[in-house]
């Protein structure tokens, strides 16, 4: 009979072979000829953070994200397939396979850089810190008596952890919508957001808060998987062709209610062509 030792080193080494399996192998590259012969491309969006991207009463998914992604299947010539995400399995969805790319609310930052490709930008947010009008929150330190809800892996995480000082109480949601929802249900004094929540807040409770700080501007981008050369190429010259031809313009005009911004040619740490 096996010893005890033997069977639990066995366990153990076969344990650690599944793990690879569990965790989900890199998918492999597809190109949009590969998308085209499927007849429909499957893209990442949020699910719960509108008007970037979230699911309406009728199960629709809507927003800005979703009517760019829409345009570039009509691009390609395909029907969209939407897989809600929630922000901290964004990532994993694209380098898994589950989706072929992700038009969700993807702040273009150097460490995401290093696990997707970006596209050219294609809209701007700021991420913001929002309060009770009440509370006097002018400085960073006025951070310190806080406590601050964000979505967990989010900008704002990344923001809020930077910025506040070590004695703020920073609290982590699975997403958007259960950030906003401490906030207004007093569970959190404040909460790190983007350049909408607070519309988002004022349907809830109107006229009690405001953006206090501004942290950073921001653009965001489509991510494929790295290496993916050709699908990057073609989100890039789809991008330059719907600035050019107004159809970004119109989509900023249903959603952002702002001039379409200013785009950079580059940003530091993030390629927006798949070397």
């Amino acid at each position: 009979m096996m010893n005890t030792t033997r069977r639990l080193m066995l366990a153990a080494g076969a344990a650690a072979l599944a793990l690879p399996a569990l965790m989900g192998a890199p998918a492999q590259a597809i190109t949009p000829a590969e998308i085209k012969a499927r007849g429909k491309i499957i893209v990442g969006i949020q699910g719960d953070n509108p008007p970037w991207g979230f699911v309406t009463s009728a199960g629709k998914q809507d927003g800005l994200d979703a009517d760019i992604a829409a345009l570039f299947a009509k691009e390609l010539g395909v029907q969209v397939e939407f897989v809600p995400l929630e922000v901290n399995n964004r990532i994993p969805a694209l380098t898994t396979g589950r989706v072929d790319v992700l038009f969700a609310t993807m702040a273009m930052l150097p460490e995401r850089a290093k696990a997707v490709q970006f596209s050219k930008p294609y809209v701007a947010n700021t991420i913001v810190l929002v309060g009770a009008k009440k509370d006097t929150i002018k400085t960073n330190a006025d951070m310190g008596s806080l406590t601050i809800g964000v979505a967990k892996g989010s900008a704002q995480d990344t923001q809020v952890t930077k910025n506040a000082p070590s004695s703020a109480t920073i609290r982590r949601y699975d997403g958007d919508a259960p950030s906003i929802q401490a906030l207004v249900s007093g569970q959190v004094q404040a909460v790190g957001g983007n350049v909408f929540y607070l519309q988002r807040i004022e349907q809830a409770r109107p006229g009690e808060f405001e953006n206090k700080l501004a942290f950073q501007n921001l653009y965001n981008g489509a991510c494929t998987r790295l290496g993916e050369k050709e699908l990057n190429a073609a989100l890039n010259s789809f991008i330059d062709k719907i600035k050019a031809n107004g159809e970004l313009k119109t989509i900023y005009d249903k959603w952002m209610k702002v001039p379409v911004h200013t785009f950079p040619d580059s940003l530091e740490g993030i390629p927006f062509t798949a070397g």
